[in-house]
């Protein structure tokens, strides 16, 4: 321990040595008061020059000779300023960049102002929402987690799931935090429809290996979806009308120092398939099948002094599922739903101290009831956080550091089983969980030489949960190396723990999926990543990245039943298997972002597999969403000032399952035997989207447009699962096995109106 403490100390150290050179960082601002994420610095005396960008929080740090240094800072739509400086020591710039205004001109955006996927250090990606509009989705309106299918090492869980599988992980690994408070839910009517507002989200940013020790928690990546925090100046109104589904949000000022977005979602979806669905029955036996969903996301800001913000974020969404069968004597009802606030004070210390503060509260929920005949059958799980978060960050000898305390208590129902006739009652329950948890962490970005800088970070975790509790340190190190202003390279580890885990009841994600966390001997999953990459500027217009991975992962959890276990248990740690698995692979991107026409293009490569004592005889198998080919095209086509379209091209390899390889009889009953664990594959995922927009008006503050958009284009059947129908021939000798493929859903078109003033 003490030479890893060491060695930190002389990486955060080892500029301060460089006598003829000094370091000169600071943080670019708009004039709105907005950090600017991906701003681009070149550094230029003579001789010498350097570039740099950026990073999440809108900061950035070089070192450079000292005397005479001429200083370029541009970003996309803003105006680019160019300045010197007499550099005879370590300096601290605050900078501020004017709004391009001739964005603001009537009808007419300027094409070279695009750049809707920023890379950042380590492999991270910034997106920003608004450039995103002419990405094709069902409603018309920007699908936030469907982008992120979109990217290299990501992989798209298929029709029917509105999980994402990230870099070999499970769909419980990946941490999704809005405005910093973990969301649990993730989709609405298993991902057919965006589940987040895209009105309401400034920016995401999304690091698939979790590399700032800020954040923690899960084994595979980290989605951050922030809202504005710029307070508004002036009312405005925008939204989106479908044939599905609506939204509005409403931008207010209370005063000159106060105000708040509001939004809101509901689908009418019942209203238009539902008659359809009833006169599409042959014998009427469907006579009620319904779904419905709403949601909404407030934010409130106070500038209640020069140096104080104080916001108050809050989600909630609602799902309801309802079938109703005749035939069967079935009734059904399934419900989910989310809510999540969070008031934070943001604090300016000064010029080089800033510290936020937050408490926040989030719930997860699902119930299923079902009738049939004489029984009532009821499943239902919670999860819900209490908890605070605390940052500051500072400068320490012209080196940007973050440091903070976490803490979180959860509340748990895994399942709560309850099943009724008119003779007997059976309870089934797993008992509440509560845990305690908390972290201290820090991270440094010094530059080690002229053109090497590091990201080091280190989160300590506690957690205590019953008679079990674990102390785990959790390192993180990204090395960047920038050769020139065309290449850089990165290379990285990260080191996770994870408490609370996803459970998955069934192959489609529906919301009986539930959460468990680490107690009653249930140990906390474990991973260990390591990841390289470059990335190239290969003109103005172009860039491209490359990069690999590794990860090895322990504890992992594989739950063999269904909805629910009716067998006699007695705690969760007798059902579930314990295993390890590992993932690596490759991953490419190619990207235009400027220009008439931008996009991207990402390929991914890779292998996932598993190792559980329990499931194939011990022997090492493919992970269910072992997928080795992953690619996607994204393009973007401004024709003119009225018209731009959308396309997303998708081809995945089929996800792994379990078939039978031979049947046999015994007593006149067919039996299956299985050579292997997932030794089958589904078909290729293959799926084309188009969407157009015309732009009535389309200006910086108002928007009237008609979007068309069609998913799955060429109506190609994607299964959701395969169904296998046994028969016997006459002579009563052979089974006849033969494969069925259900498809939920093929083409589905839609439209909508989008506006904004």
């Amino acid at each position: 321990m003490s030479k890893i403490i060491t060695f930190f100390c002389l990486l955060c150290f080892s500029g301060v040595f460089a006598q003829s050179k000094a370091i000169i960082s600071g943080n670019i601002k708009s004039s709105e008061n907005e950090n600017l994420i991906g701003a681009s610095i070149s550094f230029t005396a003579k001789d010498f020059q350097n570039f740099s960008s950026t990073d999440a929080f809108g900061n950035f740090s070089v070192s450079v000779p000292l005397g005479h240094i001429k200083i370029k800072v541009s970003q996309a739509g803003y105006l680019t300023k160019d300045f010197g400086v007499d550099l005879q020591k370590d300096t601290l710039l605050s900078i501020v960049l004017e709004k391009d205004i001739s964005l603001l001109k009537e009808v007419v955006i300027e094409n070279d102002k695009k750049n809707p996927v920023k890379n950042l250090s380590g492999g991270k990606l910034v997106f920003n929402v608004k450039e995103l509009s002419a990405v094709p989705s069902i409603l018309g309106a920007t699908d936030i987690l469907k982008i992120l299918q979109l990217t290299p090492g990501v992989q798209n869980s298929g029709d029917a799931n509105g999980y994402f599988y990230v870099r070999g992980g499970d769909p419980g690994h990946n941490a999704i935090l809005y405005n910093n408070t973990p969301i649990y839910g993730m989709s609405h009517l298993l991902g057919i429809f965006p589940f987040y507002n895209a009105d309401h989200i400034k920016d995401v940013e999304f690091d698939k290996s979790s590399s700032n020790a800020k954040y923690g928690g899960r084994l595979s990546s980290t989605t951050l979806l922030n809202s504005s925090k710029k307070l508004p100046s002036e009312f405005g109104i925008q939204g989106n009308v479908g044939i599905l589904a609506s939204q509005l949000t409403i931008v207010a000022p209370l005063s000159n120092k106060t105000g708040f977005y509001i939004s809101g979602r509901k689908t009418y979806i019942d209203e238009i398939m539902g008659p359809i669905l009833k006169s599409g029955s042959k014998n009427n036996d469907v006579q009620d099948m319904k779904y419905g969903f709403s949601d909404g996301n407030f934010t409130f800001l106070s500038q209640i002094s020069k140096n104080n913000l104080f916001v108050v974020d809050a989600f909630a969404s609602g799902d309801e599922l309802k079938i109703k069968d005749g035939n069967l004597a079935l009734r059904t009802s399934l419900k989910w739903s989310n809510f999540t606030v969070s008031p934070s004070l943001i604090t300016t210390l000064s010029s080089k101290v800033s510290m936020s503060n937050a408490v926040y509260f989030s719930q997860y929920s699902n119930d299923l009831n079902m009738e049939q005949a004489t029984i009532q059958f009821k499943v239902s799980s919670f999860v819900k956080d209490f908890g605070f978060t605390n940052s500051v960050r500072y400068s320490f000898k012209n080196i940007p550091f973050e440091s903070g305390f976490q803490y979180a208590y959860h509340n748990l129902q895994p399942q709560k089983v309850n099943v009724e006739n008119f003779t007997t009652i059976n309870n089934n329950s797993q008992d509440i969980i509560n845990a305690n948890e908390a972290a201290v962490f820090t991270t440094a970005k010094p530059r080690i030489f002229e053109n090497l800088t590091a990201d080091l970070g280190l989160r300590i975790n506690y957690y205590a949960s019953g008679k079990d509790s674990y102390l785990h340190f959790q390192p993180r190190v990204v090395l960047n190396y920038m050769a020139n202003e065309k290449y850089s390279f990165y290379a990285s580890y990260n080191k996770q723990y994870q408490y609370l885990s996803l459970i998955t009841t069934s192959s489609v994600g529906i919301p009986t999926d539930f959460w468990i966390a680490s107690s009653n001997g249930i140990k906390p999953q474990s991973s260990d990543e390591f990841s390289i990459g470059s990335n190239q500027n290969i003109t103005r217009n172009w860039s491209s990245s490359l990069g690999g991975f590794y990860r090895s992962m322990k504890n992992l959890l594989e739950y063999p039943y269904g909805i629910t276990q009716f067998n006699e248990i007695t705690t969760f740690k007798n059902d579930l298997y314990v295993g390890k698995g590992k993932a690596y692979g490759l991953e490419v991107m190619l990207k235009k972002s400027n220009g008439k026409f931008s996009g991207w293009l990402s390929y991914t490569l890779s292998w996932s597999d598993r190792n559980f004592d329990e499931l194939n005889n011990g022997k090492t198998y493919f992970a269910k969403y072992d997928r080795r080919h992953n690619l996607s095209l994204v393009g973007m086509y401004d024709l003119n000032s009225k018209w731009n379209f959308g396309i997303t091209q998708l081809f995945s390899s089929g996800n792994r399952f379990t078939m039978p390889t031979s049947w046999y009889f015994i007593n006149n009953n067919p039996v299956k035997e299985y050579s292997g664990y997932n030794n089958a594959q589904m078909p290729n995922y293959i799926r084309t989207d188009l969407a157009v927009n015309y732009y009535f008006i389309r200006t910086a503050k108002k928007e009237s447009a008609l979007n068309f958009s069609i998913y799955n284009t060429f109506n190609i059947a994607n299964p959701i699962y395969v169904v296998l129908d046994v028969e016997v021939n006459e002579n009563k000798d052979k089974v006849v096995v033969t494969q069925k493929d259900k498809v939920l859903y093929r083409i589905l078109p839609s439209v909508s109106w989008r506006f904004k003033f």
